[in-house]
């Protein structure tokens, strides 16, 4: 993927000088067990060290200051081996900048009945070590995962990925470059925010361009490469006869390409890690990108059209963290519905720009009239998307903070859709079309979304977390009422947390 930076997670380990330094090399060489069987287990998306055992305040402040300062450490896992007297964590986690992961675990699963005593009652002691760590966690209002069972156990594996995964989001957002041409859409509220806002809360800058810059790249690609990438298309797609060489519309997809390649260029040679663009803003293009717009989506950048850079911030974190799976993530839109009662879909697409990772089948290249923005036929690539489960996120600003929305769904089988020449997905709403929708309204969730079949609720729970942000979860458990007074609740609540610097 575009733009990944390496990383990797930290396990420390706490204990105290109390128990001798006998007892404290057992402690070490547990947590040692734990932090290396954890990294062995061949279920956490990235690397895991063993960052040793903190038995006073000093070595826990080294620890997190190194952790803090370290580019490639992602974030932070503590297990309290023995009892830790939690004091001596404040200094240091005042200091931590990076995700925490609180980890109630002990070394083995099973009690030895026959043979326990005070000894081994001594050595593991997390039942009520890590109860103290955990209130000087909450003490000092500290966001962080709680994982509790048995480190080999499966779930629990999966519950740190899920973590690991929502972090390396979360990481990839610092320092990272949006690219806009254009401006938003005219007369669009939700695609609107305050960029300065989002940059102070999540480390991302959203850098404005003339659409004109990508004009002048696109004319700098040589004649051979555009050629090359053509054939590409050649090769990996079905491609409509008409824009295959010797074809009546054969110019338009060698555009496309030098589109692909332009757009490309300016993306890398900027260090962008996602991009946005207007169809009322296309001065020095014949075409609005289409299959750029989609292969590029596939490499990894964020898109999202109209001008809209949270979803463009958003489908990026969401590809992310869900690299490594299936790679299935997208820019959606909800576009219109079945009302059929009973069973009431909603068809998801968007005009042109819906991500190839999400196609069942090949995908096929077609050009038709686009019937907006008054350019030429754009091409691009047709495709239903898989089936299963999925969700649809939502980044969006409502005045005083940042809400993310969440909407789990199911994407069905549905007929053939032989004059709709865009891809697209169909999807049921849980816990039911009239309670998504209407929670979905009464939260101010976008029409635009990212929409995946890798990223989870929990991973975008973790995210929320880590972010400091809001989050509204529409899923099976979903009841109106109770969802309507919890946002009401969150008015109160993140009002008073974030303070006057929000």
């Amino acid at each position: 993927m575009i733009g990944l930076k390496p990383l990797k997670f930290w396990f420390v380990c706490g204990s105290q000088h109390l128990y001798g330094p006998e007892t404290l090399a057992q402690v070490a060489d547990g947590a040692r067990a734990v932090a290396g069987g954890l990294a062995a287990g061949g279920k956490l998306a990235l690397p895991l060290d063993f960052a040793g055992v903190v038995t006073t305040a000093d070595e826990i402040e080294d620890v997190c200051r190194r952790a803090s300062a370290d580019p490639e450490c992602g974030g932070v896992i503590v297990w309290m081996h023995t009892f830790s007297p939690s004091k001596m964590w404040i200094r240091g986690l005042n200091l931590l900048s990076k995700p925490v992961l609180h980890l109630h675990t002990q070394l083995k699963a099973e009690l030895p009945w026959d043979s326990i005593d005070m000894d081994y009652m001594n050595l593991h002691q997390a039942a009520h070590g890590d109860r103290e760590a955990g209130f000087m966690h909450t003490r000092l209002r500290m966001p962080r995962k709680v994982v509790v069972g048995h480190w080999s156990d499966a779930e629990v594996q999966a519950r740190i990925d899920a973590w690991m995964r929502a972090a390396r989001g979360w990481n990839d957002w610092h320092g990272a470059a949006f690219c806009r041409f254009g401006d938003n859409m005219r007369n669009v509220g939700v695609t609107e925010g305050d960029k300065v806002g989002a940059e102070m809360k999540f480390g991302f800058a959203v850098h404005g361009y003339g659409i004109m810059d990508l004009a002048d790249r696109m004319a700098e690609v040589p004649e051979a490469d555009t050629l090359a990438l053509a054939q590409e298309y050649l090769d990996l797609y079905d491609v409509d006869p008409v824009l295959a060489p010797g074809g009546a519309r054969h110019e338009a997809l060698l555009y496309n390409a030098r589109q692909e390649l332009g757009l490309g260029a300016f993306l890398s040679e900027g260090g962008f890690k996602g991009f946005t663009h207007t169809f009322e803003d296309l001065h020095g293009l014949s075409q609005l990108p289409g299959i750029a717009t989609q292969r590029l989506m596939e490499q990894g950048y964020g898109f999202a059209g109209e001008g809209d850079w949270k979803t463009v911030a958003l489908v990026r974190a969401l590809k992310v963290m869900g690299h490594g799976l299936t790679g299935a993530t997208s820019f959606m839109e909800d576009y219109t519905y079945d009302l059929t009662p009973g069973r009431e879909q909603v068809l998801g697409s968007h005009m042109l720009e819906v991500c190839p990772s999400i196609a069942i089948g090949k995908p096929r290249v077609e050009i038709h009239p686009l019937g907006i923005g008054g350019k030429d036929d754009p091409v691009r690539l047709v495709f239903n998307a898989r089936k299963g489960p999925a969700l649809n996120a939502s980044l969006i600003d409502i005045g005083n903070r940042f809400r993310l929305l969440v909407n789990t769904v199911r994407a069905v089988d549905h007929p053939d859709l032989p004059k709709l020449p865009v891809a697209r997905a169909v999807w049921e709403c849980e816990p039911d079309f009239r309670t998504a929708l209407q929670a979905w309204i009464l939260a101010g969730g976008a029409h635009h979304t990212a929409y995946s079949y890798d990223v989870t609720t929990e991973m975008l729970d973790d995210f929320a977390t880590i972010s400091g942000v809001e989050l509204a979860v529409i899923d099976a458990q979903t009841e109106i009422g109770r969802f309507r007074q919890d946002l009401r609740m969150n008015e109160v609540y993140w009002h008073l947390a974030q303070g006057i610097r929000a």
